[in-house]
């Protein structure tokens, strides 16, 4: 791999923004491309840099790269480029096996308060490859050692940026959470959980609603927060709100493996011949 394309490499995930890594990893028959041959590709499926093989491949690639992103899921594809009906299209030659793996963006995520719960979200957090933004007027280092962001003047709610890759979990025990409610709902966070009562979350959901948030966009909101672990404790509390996070980030349903696994056997020998998930690879 040239230095330019791993400096470009580089600056893509400097942006925050989603992208592909395709990579040759066998060629059989003739090929414009090469094994070990690499390209970029954007989040919209535009070559951004390298080369993989001519129209042939190309397109097909770029399709592909699109989907993996989507799904965030790397992918091992074989392109059949010897029959124009069945294959890519084209009888240019050759078969070419292509991985692909998406590089996703850091998530990030945004506490809202201190306390327990909070300090062992942002702990947990870290270890699942969070970003962490701790907002409270009480958050300090010594509670938050692992954050990469304490801000403790925000007053005015402007200082915490949330986007469509953040998620946010609200833990200021009644302290303006209607209000932060209300930002995240509004800035479509991928995730909002708040911790609360049901009956201070019940007032909290009417108050936005009553302010010009569209009842339908309630349902985004994770309150109570967390799967159901029967926590107890704090810190189980925060494992099972990390333990949603993840899911959602991952495309996960919160069930027992057991029982996926069960059910899955019922599948079995559906084979796919043209593309398969890459054995043990874990998305980024």
């Amino acid at each position: 791999m040239s230095g330019e394309f791993l400096r470009k490499t580089s600056e893509l995930a400097a942006e925050g923004k989603p992208f592909a890594l395709a990579t040759v990893v066998r060629v059989e028959g003739s090929s414009s491309a090469r094994p070990g041959s690499k390209a970029l590709i954007d989040g919209q499926g535009r070559l951004v840099m390298g080369w993989i093989g001519g129209g042939c491949a190309e397109g097909a690639v770029r399709r592909e790269a699109i989907e993996c992103i989507a799904r965030r899921r790397p992918r091992l594809i074989t392109l059949d480029m010897t029959d124009e009906v069945l294959g890519v299209g084209m009888p240019c030659g050759g078969i070419m096996d292509v991985y692909i793996d998406p590089v996703l963006p850091q998530p990030e995520l945004l506490i809202v308060g201190h306390g327990r719960i909070a300090e062992t979200l942002g702990a947990l957090a870290r270890m699942v490859d969070f970003s962490v933004t701790v907002d409270d007027p009480s958050a300090d280092r010594k509670s938050f050692p692992d954050a990469d962001r304490i801000l403790t003047g925000d007053l005015d709610l402007s200082e915490a940026h949330i986007n469509a890759r953040t998620f946010v979990v609200i833990a200021t025990q009644h302290k303006g959470d209607h209000l932060w409610l209300q930002k995240a709902i509004e800035a479509e966070a991928a995730y909002i959980a708040l911790i609360s009562s049901r009956h201070r979350a019940a007032l909290v959901l009417d108050y936005v609603v009553a302010n010009g948030v569209a009842p339908e966009k309630l349902e985004r909101v994770w309150a109570p927060a967390g799967l159901d672990l029967g926590a107890a404790t704090p810190e189980e509390i925060a494992l099972s709100i990390v333990s949603q996070m993840v899911a959602l980030r991952r495309g996960g349903s919160g069930e027992p493996l057991k029982l996926k696994a069960a059910r899955g056997s019922e599948d079995e020998g559906a084979a796919v011949v043209t593309e398969c998930d890459a054995p043990g690879a874990v998305p980024r």
